[in-house]
């Protein structure tokens, strides 16, 4: 009997960066060149810096400037890939969902907790900053859905605060590329303790709710991926 062996840590690592690259240069087709750019202007000013110190000079200026290059180059390399994620499903649905997926750890976040006949949707997002009604879609017509979604929520907020967000490029939106950290930045509200029984409450809560169907069409996961694969996980 043949046991499949487990596949190493450094190869695993290495695929996980590589689907991350296919799945950003769609997005941004120069993607190889200014990485390879940055990482050639990096890895200059490194050997610059450590030719200078004093003692053996190579020793210390060829592997500074392969360490300066390749800081240098992931950062550049998470900073456009999350933008190119951003841009490829900012006009799809449910693209704010996606987004949340991308929240840090101390989030708690629920997708599509509603929506109307024409498809415009309401998730929902709790963290210390309170519960946070996130809307996408016709602003028009998220008003009355985001009311709705508003008053059954302050039945169980237990007062903690509720905010509403509508997502999107018009007065008074919030781009998509910059809803998490708008969600972040909100003031904290609530104890980390009281977070869990405002939480535990809209569990009880959404189990009192008939299943919301998702509305038609897929929702981007490619958010949740690139995340994934950036942390190796």
């Amino acid at each position: 009997m043949s046991t499949k062996m487990p596949t190493p840590p450094k190869k695993k690592r290495r695929a996980q960066i590589a689907e991350t690259y296919r799945m950003a240069k769609k997005g941004d087709p120069r993607l190889g060149l200014i990485l390879l750019g940055v990482f050639v202007v990096a890895a200059a000013i490194g050997f610059a810096l450590f030719w200078f110190l004093p003692g053996p000079d190579l020793i210390f200026a060829i592997p500074g400037a392969l360490l300066f290059g390749s800081l240098a180059t992931l950062i550049v390399f998470g900073r456009r890939a999350q933008t190119s994620m951003y841009t490829q499903i900012e006009d799809q649905k449910g693209a704010a969902a996606a987004a949340l997926q991308m929240l840090r750890r101390g989030w708690v976040s629920a997708p599509v907790i509603a929506f109307n006949k024409q498809q415009d949707v309401v998730h929902r997002a709790v963290g210390r900053q309170g519960i946070v009604l996130i809307g996408e879609g016709n602003p028009n017509r998220l008003r009355p859905l985001m009311t709705s979604e508003r008053r059954k929520h302050e039945r169980v907020a237990g007062g903690a605060p509720i905010t509403e967000v509508i997502v999107g490029r018009g007065e008074g939106q919030v781009p998509l590329p910059k809803l998490v950290k708008h969600l972040q930045k909100l003031p904290k509200a609530i104890r980390p303790a009281e977070m869990t029984d405002v939480v535990n409450r809209l569990k009880a809560f959404d189990a009192t709710r008939s299943a919301v169907p998702l509305p038609k069409g897929p929702v981007p996961t490619n958010m949740k991926g690139m995340r994934q694969n950036m942390r190796g996980r």
